[in-house]
């Protein structure tokens, strides 16, 4: 019996990695993230974010698509004129899809954190109090799920920093997480081939702490 469960346990395994893998999920996935480069619109994000919900149906065992799916959807809150927070909560959705796919997830669960600042982006006032330590644990979180995550050591050096402005503190904190994740930055580069799908995003953000800094 136990041989049989190692032995079912390795099959799964290898489909995993074949799917993961596979030069045709590959080139449909470079060719949304080339297509994410050039939205100028939100009809153009629509149409990317779609792209990204037509490959997550066909490889129903892949995290990335619908991680980049609801970070489309985030970006587009942030970025145009629309229903942010319907936006927003589709965008917690797909996560919470993925989620179930690949669980324990240093990149959703930052991007998780990413989605409740923007909540809070829309009414801080009222929404600071009760969503604030929510982001910040997230974020915590997605750091010991991956300490070398340069994403989640950057967004929680935001929130640190729209802290400090708010209780009147220095930025020395969200200063030194910021450098940090610069540094993670620079390894996350050195790893990055022409095939590489992963998420690579938040350097920008990153820089724009450490200039508050200066």
């Amino acid at each position: 019996m136990n041989k049989y469960i190692l032995t079912l346990a390795f099959s799964l395994f290898f489909i995993v990695v074949a799917q993961a893998t596979d030069p045709a999920f590959i080139a449909a996935m470079q060719k949304q993230l080339e297509a994410k480069k050039t939205i100028g619109t939100y009809e153009q994000s629509q149409e990317v974010t779609n792209g990204f919900l037509r490959i997550a149906e066909a490889a129903d065992t892949e995290w990335l698509p619908l991680y980049y799916a609801a970070l489309l959807k985030t970006e587009a809150a942030f970025r145009f004129d629309i229903d942010k927070d319907k936006s927003f909560d589709e965008a917690m959705e797909l996560v919470k899809k993925a989620q179930k796919i690949s669980a324990d997830n240093s990149e959703l669960t930052a991007l998780e954190g990413y989605i409740t600042m923007g909540k809070i982006s829309i009414d801080p006032g009222s929404r600071g109090q009760s969503l604030s330590g929510k982001a910040m644990q997230l974020f915590g979180k997605a750091i010991k799920q991956d300490r070398e995550n340069p994403r989640a050591v950057s967004l929680m050096s935001q929130m640190e920093l729209g802290m400090a402005d708010f209780f009147g503190n220095g930025p020395e904190k969200a200063c030194g997480m910021a450098r940090m994740s610069l540094e993670l930055y620079k390894k996350e580069e050195a790893k990055i081939t022409e095939e590489y799908i992963l998420p690579t995003w938040g350097k920008m953000q990153a820089d724009q702490v450490t200039a508050k800094c200066n």
